[in-house]
């Protein structure tokens, strides 16, 4: 299997054998940050990857705040992309490649404190695309206190 022909599988089994090892989930979120510098510059952590679900933390500090001192909107954009992308490439089947056609978000109230970002995409039938098809996949950005900061939503093609 070649490594473009699955990197959800590659993601998948990665995580599998580090989750569970000492540091592992952070050694996880840091290979992934070198894989994807831009998804890396935010330091967001991976909790939990199965195929089609993907959670992430992210620790509210300086360097991802903005000047009215909650966190910036592209860096809850850049978490959610991250946990969508994650959802959807680790449901692919192998052969099939994924790219961010379009990404929206709105922002509910202002982000402050610790973060948790989540996506679950186990409802589209990923497995069974023919060709080309596009899909949306939805981020929820919750705070420490349960509300809802931020919801991203990315658009998908997924192709052969």
């Amino acid at each position: 299997m070649s490594d473009a022909a699955a990197p959800g599988a590659r993601l998948l089994a990665l995580w599998r054998r580090l989750r569970s090892v000492p540091g592992g989930k952070r050694l996880f979120s840091r290979l992934l940050g070198r894989m994807v510098p831009y998804t890396g510059s935010v330091g967001a952590r991976v909790t939990e990857l199965e195929p089609g679900v993907a959670r992430a933390e992210l620790s509210d500090r300086k360097r991802v705040r903005n000047h009215l001192g909650s966190v910036h909107a592209v860096a809850l954009v850049n978490l959610g992309e991250m946990v969508t992308g994650l959802s959807v490439l680790s449901a692919l089947p192998p052969g099939m490649r994924g790219i961010v056609t379009r990404l929206s978000a709105e922002y509910l109230r202002k982000a402050r404190g610790p973060l948790i970002a989540s996506a679950d995409v186990r409802a589209l039938d990923l497995v069974n695309i023919v060709d080309t098809a596009d899909v949306q996949a939805v981020a929820d950005i919750v705070d420490a206190s349960g509300q809802t900061v931020a919801r991203v939503t990315a658009h998908w093609r997924v192709s052969r």
